[in-house]
């Protein structure tokens, strides 16, 4: 054998015709074949599972994720979040803006990823003065939630500060008001 006979990697014969050279080793072009199913690998782009090639469709029978946004087999760049599998584009906000959330913080709701902004429009607590999303701290009055600035006196509207007010029509007024 001279060196420049390249010997197979499967049948350890050297190659005379087609070679085929791939994974840093050569192969008769009927013996470059997927671990799996055995059968010749002719696509031009193959799959690796521990150092050997494996074809399109078993790769994606027995090695590839399937995400769970689209339920479509993952096939490039795998996206892990809430112990789930995603394609980088179907890990988006789950609420109306559908902003991609790679690389970035989320909230998470019955297994959905949200966007702060999303997440806030339509889960937080609303204030009983001005209607918008609570997303610090509240005070808890007269059966709802108040940002502190809302929960003001309805007549003065002076912010109640106090422990004590009086209430009329189910609002709050300043001791002053209220005598």
């Amino acid at each position: 054998m001279s060196e420049s006979e390249s010997i197979c990697h499967k049948c350890n014969e050297v190659i005379q015709q087609r070679i085929i050279t791939a994974l840093g080793k050569t192969w008769h072009p009927e013996h470059f074949a997927c671990k799996d199913c055995h059968k010749p690998i002719t696509e031009p782009t193959f799959n690796i599972q521990n150092g050997d090639p494996v074809c399109s469709d078993c790769f994606v029978s027995n090695y590839s994720g399937t995400c769970f946004g689209c339920k479509k087999p993952i096939l490039e760049r795998t996206i892990k979040a809430m112990e789930q599998s995603w394609h980088e584009e179907c890990f988006v906000c789950a609420g109306p803006c559908k902003t991609p959330l790679v690389g970035t913080s989320f909230y998470e709701r019955d297994g959905r990823p949200y966007c702060r902004v999303d997440f806030e429009q339509l889960f937080a607590a609303r204030c009983a003065g001005c209607g918008q999303p609570i997303t610090e701290n509240a005070i808890v009055a007269l059966n709802a939630k108040w940002h502190r600035d809302c929960f003001k006196c309805k007549k003065c509207l002076t912010p109640i500060t106090a422990s004590t007010f009086a209430v009329e029509d189910n609002k709050p007024l300043c001791t002053t008001c209220s005598d």
